[in-house]
């Protein structure tokens, strides 16, 4: 099932914004290279991703420096070692698309 977070033209380039799906908080984040949806929850200190930097197709956590892969959730860097989440992205063929994320009926990542 895919849900329908945003418009494209809400989210800045090179950013990532916090948004709710069910009870699950989603990263989106855009990049030139497009759009992603990760969990928003550092793996290793439980705070929220989107508040981090984007570099490339990577996202900083702000608390300790790690950083994560926006295609595959996988840490890059130290301290954390556990991924987190991706959900999958598509836009919608509009003039200014919509943002939908794929998740499952208990919220889990597809």
């Amino acid at each position: 099932m895919s849900v329908e977070v945003c418009r494209l033209s809400h989210l800045a380039p090179q950013s990532a914004q916090r948004f709710m799906v069910g009870s699950t908080a989603v990263a989106i984040v855009r990049t030139p290279d497009g759009v992603f949806a990760l969990e928003d929850r550092c793996s290793h200190a439980d705070v929220a991703l989107s508040e981090g930097e984007v570099v490339d197709c990577s996202i900083e956590c702000w608390l300790h420096g790690s950083a994560f892969d926006l295609t595959t959730g996988e840490p890059q860097s130290p301290p954390a070692v556990s991924p987190v989440a991706v959900y999958r992205v598509t836009l919608s063929e509009d003039q200014d698309p919509a943002v939908l994320i794929e998740v499952t009926t208990e919220g889990d990542p597809a």
